[in-house]
């Protein structure tokens, strides 16, 4: 047993070793996604699949308590309709996807493969909107867009990935801001309880902003090798898209207005941020919430009598309250030990004919190995604790790791040191001005993440100018 575990444990590059190596080796062994024959483009297995609807479960019963719809725009987008907001096409100028034939004739006009779609959603708006009797439009679309990307790696930064994209249009600019901030704490609020991932909350710099917004905002992550992940962003656009694409509507005064537009997105790459935040050197860690199983059955001497036919009956029953998978394979106990781990299941429960002479089960917790010998007769009170224990873990333990690796610094210097011997989140006061944005990337390699919503007084001037300080900024390294 302990040689099938080893042999399989050891198909994964250790964290110390490689953290690039090793998150890669967790997305194919774990058999969550698969290389297709166009580079960039992933193979979402059964797997990871099943992980990505439970993504979508959550995030859609939130959206619909709140009011929005779901839609379905087309994947084409028409080269003049993409030109006509200046900043969008610009913006996505180099990662754009053109389709130039159809059929064996070329087209009249190029037509983009969508790497978002605000402007399809104006196009639409400016044919069915009229009245502010019709406001707000609050829609979702998921689908997958395409943006041609120059390195790749899955969930992470792929040329096609799924997404949820919400757009919506509203009466006044202070009705879009408040949608603008309730998903963005939506999106804060998903993160924390169903992925157990404590992220930051604030407002892009212009510089990082959305292409076309006035105001991105976001909620960034730190990964187990002190790395940031940007997981979601809200953005504000004012009026600008409704000016140029022609959306009006009659208000309340019976004259046209404009209305005020959001959008808003989360993608396939909280896979990835889960598998950085919490996985270990023998594969997936998953919060509960989004495990395709929660507890994993796996019979102990199986060959005995009575073993598969109790294991069938607790599948059974534990059906009722949580997702489980029943391993009735040949296997060992031991292979399956290690291949459920791989996976990242919750809780497994092993059960065998001494379980069964005691009316027991032994509870396996995936994070830290913990086992409960817990009565047959208590398992649906024991299993939703020890699933919301587990969660509870997982959030702490990432919570640590972001505070122990979140550090000040008052100079550029301290930056640079800072930059140089640790991995993390470094915080600075910044005078506002684009110039000392880009030295800071250029001299200590760090990247403006977010002005965090909680700020903290760390000083009176700009590290990089000495000049008077405007606002805190996280800075770090992005995956």
């Amino acid at each position: 047993m302990n040689t099938e575990k080893k042999k399989l444990v050891e198909a994964i590059t250790s964290q110390e070793e490689d953290f690039v190596q090793w998150y890669t080796d967790i997305c194919l062994k774990a058999e969550m996604v698969d290389y297709s024959s166009v580079k960039g483009f992933m193979v979402l297995r059964p797997y990871g699949q099943a992980i990505w609807e439970n993504i979508q479960a959550i995030l859609d019963k939130r959206f619909k308590a709140t009011g929005h719809e779901n839609v379905a725009m087309p994947v084409l987008i028409p080269e003049s309709l993409l030109k006509k907001e200046g900043e969008l096409v610009n913006g996505f100028a180099p990662e754009v996807a053109w389709v130039t034939m159809g059929g064996s004739e070329p087209l009249e006009e190029r037509l983009a493969v969508r790497p978002t779609s605000e402007t399809m959603f104006c196009d639409h708006w400016s044919h069915v909107l009229h009245s502010y009797r019709e406001l707000p439009m609050l829609y979702n679309q998921w689908c997958s867009v395409v943006r041609w990307e120059k390195t790749t790696r899955p969930f992470l930064r792929s040329r096609e990935f799924w997404w949820q994209e919400g757009h919506t249009i509203h009466e006044t600019a202070a009705e879009a801001e408040a949608e603008t901030e309730q998903q963005l704490n939506c999106y804060a609020d998903f993160a924390e309880k169903d992925l157990c991932i404590p992220v930051v909350k604030g407002r892009k710099t212009d510089k990082e902003k959305f292409a076309g917004a006035e105001a991105t905002y976001t909620i960034e992550g730190m990964m187990k090798d002190g790395k940031s992940l940007q997981c979601a962003t809200s953005h504000y656009f004012g009026d600008k898209f409704s000016r140029a694409y022609d959306v009006t509507f009659a208000g309340r005064d019976n004259k046209l207005q404009y209305p005020f537009q959001t959008s808003w997105g989360m993608t396939t790459r909280m896979i990835g941020a889960v598998i950085m935040t919490h996985g270990d050197d023998s594969g997936l860690i998953l919060p509960p919430a989004i495990a395709p199983y929660q507890v994993v059955i796996v019979p102990v001497a199986a060959h005995k009598p009575g073993v598969m036919e109790k294991a069938e009956e607790l599948r059974q029953r534990l059906s009722a309250f949580v997702r489980v998978k029943l391993d009735a394979s040949d296997n060992s106990p031991g292979w399956k030990f290690s291949q459920w781990e791989m996976k990242g299941v919750p809780l497994r429960l092993e059960i065998g004919p001494k379980d069964m002479e005691k009316n027991q089960c032994v509870l396996v917790r995936r994070d830290n190995r913990e086992k409960t010998f817990v009565s047959l007769d208590e398992l649906e009170t024991a299993i939703p604790r020890l699933l919301q224990e587990l969660a509870d873990s997982l959030y702490q333990n990432a919570l640590k790791n972001r505070e122990a690796h979140t550090y000040a610094a008052h100079t550029l210097d301290e930056v640079k040191e800072l930059s140089a011997t640790k991995s993390g989140f470094i915080k600075t006061m910044w005078c506002g001005d684009v110039a000392c944005e880009e030295k800071m990337k250029a001299e200590a390699g760090l990247s403006s993440r977010c002005m965090p919503f909680e700020q903290e007084n760390l000083g009176e001037v700009c590290p990089c100018c000495g000049r008077p300080a405007k606002t805190m900024v996280v800075w770090g390294k992005a995956y």
